[in-house]
């Protein structure tokens, strides 16, 4: 009872502190909490299941891999953002490689709103008498044609409204989350009660799990696109900021929760994170299952409107937002009922692969036509080369 108690007032405090103006209004912090919320959004609802079952003890240390290479693809997209402000016009290669990264950005959008609505659907009904596996791809396909009717009807505009406050519904509840989970690891290291399991995966059965699992920790891409509303140094800075509080965040809830549960209490499933909180503390299913609700509708908002204005943009508006609306419904719909979760993170994980290493070669480019060190040159290259080894290898979770 008495965590409970404690879960409900850190949720209170932190919701309260985003909320208040001078936080909720201040320029840098909502330039940070688009790409944190990006970020966060759906990954940790899944991630920590999975590195648990796979990699058992050293989960953390895969939760810090993938961090790590989030990081080295949020600096290429930085210089990008800084290079595109100087004074220096792009050679035609770079904006070939721009839009084409562009192009693989709009495809991993509706990659990746297929994949947060169906942890929508997931979620939606886990704790219901329709907890099947047809019901949640039922739910799913309605909260498409939901998202539709809204883009379709009332415009981008209406699907930001609706995304305005669940970023700091989510975020107060993750901060519960840690300190649910910081309260049962303590309990039990003082029992001495820790555990440190096995790994259940080869070498390379690691890595390419790893790569399959980069769209857990995306999103700070979204900042270079905030041009209207922000310049490039508080991009570039609110950008670093929201990575690296994100890398403090998936941390700390990797380290807490990787020695305190039983290889038999990891299910493998989309929704496992509930059965597991269920066993630190009562509240946790509920707080999390309201988080995964808020999560992955607004996330699914924020990326079918950024895909309907990165299209119109690339086609010159000659495709208007309401048509790549229905093409992300339609394809959305497919994927959903041809493919499961762990297959559709793997596949947004590779396409966003795919746009981080043509980043990363659009930054190799312009670093060498504004002569910056070769050495920048070439790391940028070795990144892209990182970027599409991604691409081609990232596996689903089996």
């Amino acid at each position: 009872m008495i965590e409970t108690i404690i879960i409900l007032i850190i949720c209170a405090i932190v919701f309260l502190v985003l909320e208040w103006p001078r936080v909720s209004n201040h320029k840098f912090w909502r330039a940070t909490i688009t790409p944190l919320a990006s970020i966060i959004g759906s990954g940790f609802l899944v991630i920590g299941p999975i590195l648990d079952h796979a990699f058992g003890g050293w989960a953390p240390l895969a939760m810090f891999a993938l961090c790590a290479l989030a990081y080295l693809f949020g600096i290429a997209v930085r210089e990008n953002i800084r290079y595109r402000h100087d004074d220096t016009p792009d050679r035609q290669s770079v904006k070939l490689v721009e839009t084409g990264a562009n192009w693989a950005l709009s495809l991993a959008y509706i990659v990746s709103v297929a994949y947060y609505l169906n942890l929508f659907g997931a979620f939606a009904v886990r704790m219901t008498p329709l907890d099947a596996e047809i019901y949640p791809r039922i739910l799913t396909t309605v909260m498409f044609l939901v998202v539709l009717g809204v883009g379709w009807t009332k415009g981008f505009k209406a699907l930001e409204h609706m995304e305005l406050h669940s970023v700091t519904v989510k975020l107060a509840i993750i901060a519960g989350l840690i300190v649910g989970l910081a309260i049962s690891t303590g309990l039990k290291a003082s029992d001495n009660e820790l555990l440190f399991n096995p790994v259940t995966v080869s070498p390379y059965g690691a890595v390419t799990l790893v790569f399959g699992l980069i769209v857990t920790v995306q999103g700070f891409e979204i900042s270079r696109y905030l041009g209207s509303s922000y310049s490039p140094a508080t991009r570039i800075g609110s950008m670093r900021f929201a990575q690296l509080l994100c890398t403090g965040i998936y941390m700390a809830y990797i380290l807490l929760m990787a020695y305190i549960f039983l290889p038999e209490d990891i299910p493998l499933e989309e929704s496992a994170i509930i059965d597991m909180m269920a066993l630190v503390a009562p509240i946790l299913p509920v707080l999390l299952i309201a988080a995964a609700l808020a999560a992955q509708f607004s996330a699914a908002i924020a990326d079918t409107g950024g895909a309907g204005g990165l299209v119109e943009e690339l086609t010159k508006k000659k495709l208007r937002p309401k048509w790549t609306y229905v093409a992300l419904a339609g394809a959305g719909i497919a994927i959903t009922w041809f493919a499961d979760v762990f297959e559709i993170i793997s596949y947004a994980s590779r396409i966003f692969a795919l746009y981080y290493a043509l980043q990363a070669v659009e930054a190799a480019l312009r670093a060498r036509q504004a002569e910056k060190s070769m050495l920048r040159t070439v790391l940028f290259g070795c990144l892209a080369i990182v970027g599409f080894a991604v691409t081609l290898l990232g596996q689903p979770v089996e």
